[in-house]
């Protein structure tokens, strides 16, 4: 149960590494846009910035990728019934 546990969060520290370096790349090539299209075109009023996406999709998407897992475990015989079930509880809360 414990290599389990330990799968789970490394699991979950490196999706959230992945997610905070894709966000980083991709603000970085914005602004390098922006500032590419600002030099080729006459500075116009921007355009209210668009809502923020909403963090509980990316936190279903997590939860979605660690459900998989613990269904792979299930199937390979790793976990029974009864802790794919207690794991399942835990991860939707």
């Amino acid at each position: 149960m414990p290599g389990l546990l330990r799968g789970v969060a490394r699991t979950a520290v490196v999706a959230g590494t992945a997610t905070a370096v894709s966000n980083r790349v991709s603000r970085r090539q914005q602004g390098r846009w922006a500032q590419q299209e600002y030099q080729e075109a006459p500075p116009q009023p921007a355009p209210a910035a668009p809502p923020a996406p909403p963090a509980p999709a990316d936190d279903m998407s997590g939860r979605i990728d660690q459900l998989k897992q613990l269904g792979e475990l299930k199937a390979q015989g790793v976990l029974t019934e009864a802790e794919f079930e207690e794991q399942k509880r835990r991860i939707l809360g």
